[in-house]
């Protein structure tokens, strides 16, 4: 059964939801040739087992770093809660979590201090659950879905980013087969990265 959460829910759990990236849980539903699509916001005491299980499959963890008990999980997901630059979702399709996705304010992350970045640019990260979902397109096919959605939902963003791993080649043409463009190579923290940005502008030139 996918998440029974409504949007007012998420926001009187975690207020800053609202303000910062207007109303994730309210971004509604999203026809893919997948199925449809939609993005929940998560709540911890329903959703941790599942995002820790996610996590601690080898195929995440080697990029994600976030093996290990629930503890990990949980301590990840606060720090998203914490300021409402983020909001970490569960990705439903056809009525199925398999998918795991942070929608962030990247202008306000320390990702901003690594490109020049615009007002309201908006990233994403994300993880696909289910190994039976993986290596079939279906990741490109979501992210183009959710790279509308943030542009169609979110007036103000210019451009949607994302900062993969270098070394995750996977990753990053599944961005790039979803109309990503490559536009710089960042030294972050963690990682060395692939920034990569879906513009407004060419997505809706004729």
């Amino acid at each position: 059964m996918p998440p029974a959460e409504t949007a007012t829910d998420s926001r009187r759990t975690h207020p800053a939801v609202s303000d910062l990236l207007d109303r994730v849980g309210d971004w509604g539903p999203t026809a893919t040739p997948a199925g449809v699509f939609r993005l929940v916001p998560v709540r911890m005491e329903r959703d941790l087992p599942l995002v820790g299980r996610w996590m601690n499959d080898p195929a995440v963890a080697a990029f994600w770093e976030l093996s290990g008990p629930e503890s990990v999980t949980r301590r990840h997901l606060r720090r998203q809660f914490a300021d409402g630059r983020s909001v970490p979702c569960l990705g439903v399709l056809a009525g199925r979590p398999m998918s795991y996705w942070e929608i962030y304010r990247a202008d306000l992350d320390p990702l901003s201090r690594h490109y020049p970045a615009l007002a309201h640019d908006t990233g994403i990260h994300l993880l696909i659950g289910c190994v039976t979902d993986r290596g079939r397109g279906l990741g490109s096919r979501l992210l183009t879905a959710v790279a509308d959605l943030v542009l169609d939902r979110r007036p103000a963003c210019a451009r949607v980013v994302a900062e993969p791993d270098l070394r995750n080649i996977a990753s990053v043409t599944t961005f790039l087969n979803a109309g990503f463009r490559f536009f710089a190579e960042v030294d972050l923290p963690t990682k060395r990265a692939a920034l990569m940005v879906r513009d407004r502008v060419l997505r809706d030139l004729p």
